[in-house]
């Protein structure tokens, strides 16, 4: 089987990329990615000389492109992670999340319904999404798989967008397709925009933790590498045209989480507990910052036999020990224009 990751150089999608290479030798996976600030190809040094890997520098918003490559590599399946998904970015810049989260998915469907078309069987285009597309929680309650959608900033009504065209393509067309929707991801890899990754750069550096207002929002943390298996999951035993949420079971106020946090790191580092906390700054809140997500996660439990592997102490701490390894990754990502960024949002 050949197999098309897109957005397989960015966070999600190196983990997703590594355990398809080395646990499925049979598959030959091509790994199509922009290379964007998210993007990085040293997520996959280890892998990289892999016979069954390779690597294609594209855009899947350039239409002809994506048709000219689905016509020469004839991909028999895709998992489609390719996106924007920082919501400060979308706030910001909504048009870049509607060309590539839109436009960009719309392209691929085209080229997968134009190579499959005289035989779906034996082929899948795998979408995959966020919680974020159902809006926000109050105190109680989970997301299912038949929530409605509700979105609340640009960037979950590019992703809402997105699934309602994979689905309209199955509806319409009979594309085989899936779709998961996943909760907040955390892990190795994460580039320093999100809050687990920039927590722990910041308080490595000595600056200061920002906090969106008081902290109060609540949200459902997943270990990456359990996402991928997840994906793992739903690609080869997921029902075909059906949605499957992906959760950590693991909800946490960001107070809460940066305050643990900020204790492990101090443990990792040889601080005194408590140190690191003196670090938390609380910045003002963003637009339309939604209060509680939370995932239902029983129907790929009970369904395809998935479950969470790690705690998050225990996830979180691998997450510190990884990035205090790898500081060599953290400088090369931070340098540049993401200092900018990183001024523009965040020291205000």
């Amino acid at each position: 089987m050949k197999i098309l990751i897109t957005g397989g150089a960015g966070f999600i999608g190196s983990h997703v990329v590594r355990l398809f290479v080395t646990k499925y030798p049979q598959y030959q996976i091509v790994n199509l990615d922009k290379l964007t600030y998210a993007g990085n190809l040293e997520n996959l040094r280890d892998i990289e000389q892999a016979p069954n890997y390779s690597f294609v520098k594209g855009d899947i918003v350039d239409a002809s492109f994506i048709s000219q490559l689905f016509a020469e590599q004839q991909f028999e399946a895709v998992i489609h992670l390719a996106a924007e998904s920082h919501v400060d970015r979308s706030i910001t810049d909504p048009l870049a999340f509607v060309y590539t989260n839109v436009i960009g998915t719309v392209n691929l469907l085209n080229a997968a319904r134009r190579t499959w078309q005289n035989n779906f069987e034996g082929h899948v285009f795998y979408h995959v999404s966020t919680d974020e597309v159902y809006g926000s929680l109050g105190e109680s309650g989970m997301f299912t798989e038949e929530t409605k959608y509700d979105p609340h900033s640009p960037y979950s009504a590019s992703k809402a967008s997105s699934d309602h065209f994979v689905r309209a393509y199955h509806d319409t067309y009979g594309l085989p397709v899936k779709i998961s929707n996943c909760s907040n991801n955390y892990g190795p890899n994460h580039f320093p925009e999100k809050l687990i990754p920039l927590a722990i750069n910041n308080i490595r550096n000595g600056k200061p933790v920002p906090v969106y207002g008081k902290g109060e929002n609540v949200r459902d943390w997943l270990f990456v590498k359990d996402h991928a298996t997840a994906i793992n999951a739903v690609f080869h035993q997921g029902k075909m045209g059906d949605t499957y949420n992906i959760g950590g079971v693991n909800e946490w106020k960001n107070i809460d989480l940066i305050r643990l946090l900020c204790d492990v790191m101090d443990e990792k580092t040889g601080k005194p507990v408590g140190t690191s906390q003196q670090l938390i700054t609380f910045v003002t809140d963003r637009a339309g910052h939604d209060l509680r997500y939370a995932i239902d996660s029983s129907k790929i439990m009970r369904e395809l036999g998935w479950q969470p592997s790690v705690t998050f102490e225990q996830g979180l701490a691998q997450t510190v020990d990884w990035y205090l390894q790898n500081t060599e990754w953290l400088e090369h990502v931070t340098s540049g224009t993401y200092q900018d960024y990183y001024e523009q949002q965040y020291t205000r």
